[in-house]
């Protein structure tokens, strides 16, 4: 019945006497809605003051009904069909790099290892001025990255500015199929832990943790760090084929429930585990969504790993696909997902909205409490808690924008331009000269900012100027204003520390891409130092796994 209610609705012809023969109050709703739509849009086009984008006006429509859902029930159109795939998939055809603007140019901002842009030499800061002789200056980053896709194995020519060079640089590369890893950084961290930083779930996530370990195990790894902060998620099935790296075959691992009986299934693992025995810290952040909840989550309920870091973001729901017509897509939650200990951890509840839209966290009187495998408490409604709560690493505004502005990107490019590259950032830290150097730099660059104590006195004022008060304390309020303008050289003094691990961060990121970026901040990482330490205590590792008592 649906399928005609559709096709006869597309046609815009006989709804109401499809309608009114059907014996549902609902699907009546359904294709008297349907049809109010279709004459609404009909006279709006026909008649409106101006001439309307027919296809803007309707998307825009669907766009606005689908908020009224959730924010991961999504229309896509045919033209945004690539983008989503490669979001899913991590698979385009291209040159293998990110590109990104800063400062006003369009630069090589992450080149894949192993792909044309890395192999045929481009540099991280390089910047882009033409592509296939089309001058791309000035061009969105957007429009750029249209003309580097292409069909796999045709030929593109850059034309590109490198800093220091007088004369660009031409490279004439061939488009190959890009398979973006989901693994960004793994490696042996003093002398036997062995360290993953996993951030995406697109397929081949299992088959990659699963060969990282059994690589760092023949190393000397004899514990596993597996890091999950910054993970928006991705595939279901790749969470499973993850948590089975650590877990026995057969286990159950998350199983779904939707309004759909059809939606509702049950995975288990699969295959034979790596290492059931292994001691595993997971590293959570308030970004650990999805299927990072899901490997996380189910690692804990199954007591085979201690949770580290913070709560995590609390996505509880799970969307698939739908095709149609005209090449369009609809991406829709169709249930939500439950671990193990049978909790969802969905912290916002989207399906009791307040009169003005807002969506409610689930209250706490509200969350219920699950027990682990050996009867540790857990709760559902919020997200996942750590085991061992870590207070999360935050910059101040000042570093923020900087950060932000692209000087710290443009000082690494020039840095890196002039220096050889290290044996390892491992050792790599900024030295006092080299930060004397960056303050001096940046006192001619247009940088400019507002901290939040200058934000936050202004709304001072308006609200003195409001409440009629101004008039009488306008001397210590104006002097205050004064005292909290900006001085750029005395808050680079104020936060070097943060600035210096960024600049650390972006250097290493320049020199050897994720491996250093990873490596540069290994030493300044608050969380995964906590795991290395508990990691190294085993009784204190195992009593985290015990039963209350």
């Amino acid at each position: 019945m649906r399928k005609k209610i559709k096709t006869i609705a597309g046609a815009g012809l006989l709804i109401l006497v499809l309608a009114f023969a059907v014996p549902s109050d609902k699907y009546f709703e359904v294709a008297k809605s349907l049809d109010i739509f279709a004459t609404l849009f009909k006279e709006v086009n026909a008649l409106y003051v101006d001439e309307i984008d027919p296809k803007k006006l309707v998307d825009t429509g669907i766009d606005g009904m689908l908020q009224n859902l959730d924010p991961y029930t999504d229309y896509i159109p045919e033209d945004r069909r690539e983008s989503f795939s490669i979001l899913t998939t991590g698979q385009y055809a291209g040159i293998g790099s990110l590109i990104g603007h800063v400062n006003k140019k369009t630069v090589v901002t992450h080149p894949y290892p192993g792909f044309p842009a890395y192999l045929g030499g481009l540099k991280v800061g390089d910047e882009f001025i033409s592509v296939d002789g089309k001058n791309v200056q000035g061009k969105s980053t957007s429009e750029v990255s249209t003309l580097l896709k292409g069909k796999k194995q045709t030929e593109v020519t850059l034309v590109m500015k490198r800093w220091g060079q007088k004369e660009n640089l031409t490279f004439k590369l061939k488009r190959e199929q890009i398979k973006i890893n989901n693994i960004s950084y793994s490696g042996v961290l003093g002398s036997d832990v062995g360290y993953i930083q996993l951030t995406e779930f697109t397929p081949g996530a299992g088959r990659e943790v699963e060969e990282a370990v059994r690589k760092l195990k023949t190393e000397g790894a004899k514990k596993i760090v597996l890091d999950l902060r910054n993970n928006p998620g991705g595939s279901l099935y790749e969470a499973v084929n993850i948590v089975n790296v650590f877990i026995p075959k057969g286990q159950h691992v998350v199983s779904m429930k939707g309004r759909a009986q059809d939606w509702n299934k049950s995975y288990t693992t699969l295959n034979d585990p790596v290492d059931v025995n292994i001691p595993v810290v997971v590293i959570t952040g308030p970004t650990s969504a999805s299927a990072s909840e899901i490997v996380a989550g189910a690692l804990q309920d199954y007591d085979r790993a201690v949770l580290l870091g913070q709560r995590t973001f609390g996505k509880g729901l799970v969307q698939t696909t739908r095709q149609l017509s005209y090449g369009a897509q609809l991406k829709v939650t169709t249930a939500k997902y439950y671990i193990p200990s049978g909790r969802c951890i969905q912290e916002l509840d989207y399906s009791h909205r307040q009169p003005d839209g807002k969506v409610n966290k689930i209250a706490d009187s509200l969350k219920r409490e699950f027990k682990t495998s050996s009867g540790r408490k857990v709760f559902d409604g919020g997200g996942l808690l750590p085991d061992v709560p870590i207070q999360e690493k935050t910059f101040s505004s000042f570093a923020s924008e900087l950060a932000a502005s692209g000087f710290i990107f443009d000082f690494a490019t020039m840095f890196c331009n002039e220096h050889p590259a290290p044996v390892s950032m491992k050792s790599f830290s900024i030295s006092e000269a080299n930060y004397v150097v960056f303050t001096n730099w940046m006192k001619n660059k247009p940088f400019t900012y507002r901290t939040n104590l200058e934000k936050q006195t202004e709304e001072l004022i308006v609200a003195a100027q409001t409440e009629q008060y101004y008039e009488e304390w306008k001397a210590p309020l104006n002097q205050l204003k004064t005292k909290v303008q900006p001085s750029l050289s005395a808050d680079l003094i104020r936060y070097q520390e943060e600035i210096k691990y960024l600049l650390a961060q972006q250097i290493g990121f320049h020199y050897f891409l994720w491996a250093g970026e990873r490596e540069s901040t290994i030493a300044m990482d608050v969380e995964l130092k906590e795991a290395i330490r508990l990691l190294s205590d085993p009784p204190a590792y195992q009593k985290l796994l015990a039963p209350a008592r």
